[in-house]
């Protein structure tokens, strides 16, 4: 596994996993490609860590990832993200997609503008929610509001909107508990009244800052100048020859005027006295 927040990051949207997904590659990077697949999200998929795993030296891996870059299987790049401090820094990414991607949709997956997960997951989720645990154990924090299996059934939906909204464990816990009224007459009733009452609002949309990568030099660019993930230099494109703006005709003179008088300054100097 890379370092947390590293590693392999599956794309949205991809089609349930088939014995044919990688036919159309060379056999070589249709083995490696079904070995990337089937590697959990946070994987360390370098060259360097995959070289030990498979029977593959590292020219011939970058050779591979370069080529599954190329048929739209794999990006490489940057995102940026915000820390829990209110800051924010870039993070290193390797987008994985079984389902291959042209350049248009890679790009829109850079501006955040493609579909989240439309397809059901592949396999089955815990039978008990994330809302559905924390209601569950609400009674160690506050002993007055131990919930029975059935309200927590009841009450998890209400509490999955709050995490829908972004908030976290501990700020629900937090409201579900400072102030409590004494006694506590019905634990039920009184934390659907606070889950109702107190629901954060909708955040706004923010859309991902993503950055993507030239897989040969690593140079960033924008989507439309990676064609196939790689630059212009890297494909032995030229850039334009710019032409120079000349400056302007008042700066001409100045300068000339100065180059004339260095001159004079230096015959003087010449000159014997």
């Amino acid at each position: 596994m890379a370092t947390p927040g590293y590693g392999k990051r599956s794309a949205p949207g991809q089609r349930p996993r088939t014995n044919h997904d990688f036919a159309h590659l060379p056999p070589r990077e249709a083995a490696i490609a079904a070995y990337l697949d089937r590697l959990p999200e946070g994987t360390d998929i370098s060259v360097k860590t995959l070289a030990k795993q498979l029977p593959y030296g590292q020219c011939a891996l970058r050779t591979a990832l370069n080529h599954l870059q190329r048929a739209g299987h794999l990006r490489r790049g940057r995102e940026r993200l915000e820390t829990a401090s209110g800051g924010s820094r870039w993070i290193t990414r390797s987008w994985w997609s079984r389902t291959a991607r042209g350049d248009a949709w890679w790009a829109a997956f850079t501006r955040g503008d493609v579909p989240q997960d439309p397809h059901p997951p592949e396999r089955p989720g815990p039978t008990r929610s994330r809302a559905h645990i924390l209601l569950a154990a609400l009674g160690r924090t506050a002993p007055v509001l131990s919930l029975s299996s059935a309200d927590c059934a009841a009450l998890a939906p209400l509490l999955a909107e709050w995490f829908t909204r972004g908030a976290t464990d501990e700020i629900v816990v937090r409201a579900l508990t400072e102030g409590l009224p004494t006694p506590v007459h019905h634990p039920a009733a009184l934390v659907r009244r606070r889950l109702v009452d107190k629901l954060p609002p909708e955040p706004l949309p923010r859309p991902p800052r993503r950055v993507l990568e030239c897989a040969e030099c690593g140079v960033p660019g924008r989507p439309e100048a990676l064609p196939g993930g790689v630059c212009g230099g890297c494909r032995g494109e030229r850039a334009p020859a710019h032409p120079r703006t000349p400056p302007p005709a008042p700066d001409i003179h100045a300068r000339a005027g100065e180059i004339r008088a260095a001159m004079s300054l230096r015959r003087n100097e010449r000159t014997p006295t």
